[in-house]
């Protein structure tokens, strides 16, 4: 029998993994160079995956609690709908800053 930690610790890594590899690979792909390339022009795609890979775990950390909190208000308040959806977006929003800055760094 695993224990809980084993299975949470396989999770992590199975649902990690392409949280790293996709930015990576997207962004790499999608700015490929035109031009002949230069000593060290590979590093502002990872920079710009880890800028990507950064927001959007820190989105799903803001979403998690925001996810928690809205639906123990929610179950107390259903007119309180409106404004716990304003945090879930405010939440979102970091994902969209991380994007913003991989853009400006290719």
């Amino acid at each position: 029998m695993v224990s809980m930690k084993t299975k949470k610790m396989l999770s992590y890594v199975i649902l990690g993994l392409p949280l790293i590899l996709i930015p990576m690979t997207v962004i790499g792909v999608a700015a490929a160079p035109q031009e002949a390339p230069q000593e060290g022009s590979g590093l502002k795609y990872i920079g710009a995956a880890l800028a990507v890979l950064g927001s959007t775990i820190g989105a799903g950390i803001g979403l998690y609690g925001v996810a928690i909190g809205g639906s123990a208000l929610l179950a107390e308040n259903p007119n309180a709908f409106t404004q716990v959806l304003i945090l879930g977006g405010l939440a979102e929003g970091v994902a969209v800053y991380g994007l913003l800055v991989a853009f400006l760094l290719i």
